[in-house]
């Protein structure tokens, strides 16, 4: 059932998760460019330029969103190893791969509700930035659900094999 679920789901994931960190990646790169055209513009022709700065903290807060899931991919998210050490091998296996998380669907998944809500009612009003360019932010708003909204995916996938796993562990003590 566990093989047959992983070969089912794991390609999707895989996929998704795939797109997600090279378009953050893109991000992080059209950043730096902002950042030194900025740069460029402010010191070497006197001339302060703000769109570089706001599209950067836009750019910023999207490549972070999307690539929170690429990092609970590789159980680097949602762990405290200071206190999971401590703990008996058994314990640390429920801990990490059942209650953590639980907890971080319950924790994005308020957040996402929330932010899609927020999201619905930047595009409602029309909501834009407040610069010289206004930017709309719906488009914006938009990908925080999305990346958590992904970022619950992976972690209900991630539940879903520690409860395969809690299943199996009496079976090979035996």
């Amino acid at each position: 059932m566990e093989k047959k679920f992983r070969r089912v789901v794991e390609p999707w994931i895989e996929r998704i998760n795939r797109v997600f960190v090279v378009f953050a990646g893109l991000l992080i790169l059209i950043m730096g460019f902002l950042s030194t055209y900025g740069a460029i513009r402010r010191y070497a022709f006197r001339s302060p330029e703000p769109i570089s700065y706001e599209f950067g903290c836009i750019f910023l807060l999207v490549s972070f969103v999307l690539a929170n899931a690429a990092v609970e991919r590789q159980d680097r998210l949602l762990r405290c190893d200071l206190l999971l050490d401590r703990f008996p091998p058994g314990a640390r296996n429920v801990i990490s791969n059942i209650v953590s998380p639980i907890m971080g669907i319950t924790f994005f998944g308020i957040i996402t509700w929330i932010s899609f809500g927020d999201a619905l009612r930047a595009l409602e009003i029309g909501q834009v930035s407040r610069s010289a360019w206004p930017v709309p932010l719906f488009p914006v708003k938009l990908f925080i659900p999305i990346g958590y909204g992904f970022l619950c995916l992976v972690l209900l996938y991630r539940l879903v094999l520690g409860l395969f796993h809690l299943k199996e562990a009496p079976n090979d003590t035996a």
